[in-house]
């Protein structure tokens, strides 16, 4: 998938800011494609420079004026061409995974740590999802088709949360053996 769609996936319901839109990135998209806010302003501007979005100035009392950004017709059908093209699938880039390919009685203890570490990270992303979905998804069959679709994407992350976790703790187990020799 390309930052593009990404972008104008957040600009379905309503106009945004790049500030915004970065903001969205860290709180919601973001658990699923990363960009910084560098990658994020580029993407609005080609995007806007293909016409398939609208720019506009929005003026403010006491702060800079902003530019806001919403999808034109053309950004709505290029969305919708995206979405029925077949999706690729992207093979998992892990350094960690790579380092356990180098497991020895002399680093288990350190990989160990870092597993630990990436557990660590995963019940704060895992709290952070349950928070959500009890918060705007706790009756799926009610929501809104769009935030069907969203439900759907957050409760797969739970999952390979859960998923992920109880590798962890397998692996940190395997781990513990191998450092106690």
């Amino acid at each position: 998938m390309a930052l593009a769609h990404a972008i104008m996936t957040a600009l379905l319901e309503d106009e945004r800011s790049g500030y915004e839109l970065a903001r969205d990135f860290e709180t919601s998209l973001g658990f699923f494609w990363q960009a910084s806010h560098q990658q994020i302003y580029q993407e609005l501007r080609k995007l806007t420079e293909r016409g398939w979005l609208d720019k506009r100035e929005v003026r403010q009392r006491g702060r800079p004026n902003k530019m806001v950004y919403g999808l034109t017709a053309a950004g709505h059908a290029g969305l919708a061409q995206w979405v029925f093209a077949k999706t690729r699938t992207q093979a998992a880039k892990d350094e960690l995974l790579v380092k356990l390919y180098n497991l020895s009685a002399d680093n288990a203890s350190h990989l160990a740590g870092e597993i630990g570490e990436r557990r660590a990270q995963m019940m704060h992303l895992l709290y952070l999802y349950e928070k959500i979905r009890r918060r705007h998804y706790s009756a799926p069959a009610a929501l809104p088709t769009r935030h069907k679709g969203v439900y759907l994407a957050l409760t797969l992350g739970i999952r390979q949360g859960e998923q992920f976790l109880a590798w962890c703790d397998e692996a940190l187990a395997l781990l513990a053996s191998v450092a106690a020799r």
